[in-house]
């Protein structure tokens, strides 16, 4: 399992990957999950304030993720 924790106006935005699915959560809540076995993963939320959230995950040997936030890249570092 891989995870990603982004804190964004007071929201906890948090992505975890395993072998076999992805999941988005903000602030503890479910916001989107994908099934199966796949290089390539898409996760779309909202935040309370209306914000939308993109997240594309994806990589050959190893994966990375990107986060945007009403289409404007958000660094997870």
């Amino acid at each position: 399992m891989k995870v990603w924790e982004k804190k964004y106006n007071n929201h906890l935005i948090r992505i975890e990957n395993y072998w076999n699915k992805e999941i988005l959560l903000v602030d503890g809540e479910i916001q989107d999950e994908t099934y199966g076995l796949t290089s390539r993963a898409k996760l779309i939320g909202k935040l309370p304030s209306g914000e939308e959230i993109k997240v594309n995950l994806g990589g050959n040997f190893s994966i990375d993720c990107i986060l945007f936030i009403d289409n404007k890249k958000i660094s997870l570092s």
